[in-house]
């Protein structure tokens, strides 16, 4: 772990964050990410095997990061992701991005969003006003803020570990954080 950041976008906010955990965990994860990204996929994966290896000891928090520069379909896969959300479906509809990244276009969303009991009428509508772009660019701005110049981009506690030479770094700054709040 590497630099440790006391800005309150690092406290998560159950009204707005996507939060998967108790709130009495003692690690807060926290994932900025991009659903078309390949590493992000990977990254996400690893994040699973730490849930489930420490179910009542660490929460996840995500927030978008999309690369529209690099991934053409990123952005409006995380504004499809918030409607879905809006709806309590957050979390699966999260996977089915991930697991099927290669294939992001208006309609595949839309058949993911059916998947997982989204009202679509209701999708469509909130999809076609672009009611969630305002969120995922806050999340963008956040990120930027924080100093997130790339992702999959991880906190731990409130410190950014970095992943870009292996997610073995996330397992061991996630171990050490509950020996240090065991």
């Amino acid at each position: 772990m590497t630099k440790l950041h006391t800005d309150p976008l690092l406290k998560p906010d159950p009204a707005i964050d996507h939060v998967l955990g108790p709130a009495s965990a003692r690690v807060t994860l926290i994932e900025y990410g991009d659903v078309e990204s390949p590493a992000c996929r990977e990254a996400h994966a690893a994040v699973h095997i730490l849930l489930r290896e420490h179910p009542r000891q660490l929460r996840l928090v995500y927030r978008h990061l999309p690369e529209a520069q690099i991934h053409p379909h990123a952005e409006r896969a995380a504004e499809a992701a918030e409607a879905v959300a809006a709806q309590g479906h957050f979390w699966p509809y999260l996977e089915l991005l991930l697991e099927y990244q290669d294939h992001l276009k208006e309609s595949a969303l839309r058949q993911y969003a059916d998947r997982v009991g989204a009202d679509l009428v209701r999708y469509d509508h909130e999809m076609r006003g672009r009611i969630y772009l305002q969120r995922v660019q806050e999340h963008i701005a956040g990120a930027r803020h924080l100093g997130i110049r790339s992702m999959p981009a991880f906190f731990v506690n409130g410190a950014i570990v970095d992943v870009s030479f292996g997610l073995e770094h996330l397992d061991r700054a996630v171990t050490e954080a509950l020996a240090v709040h065991g």
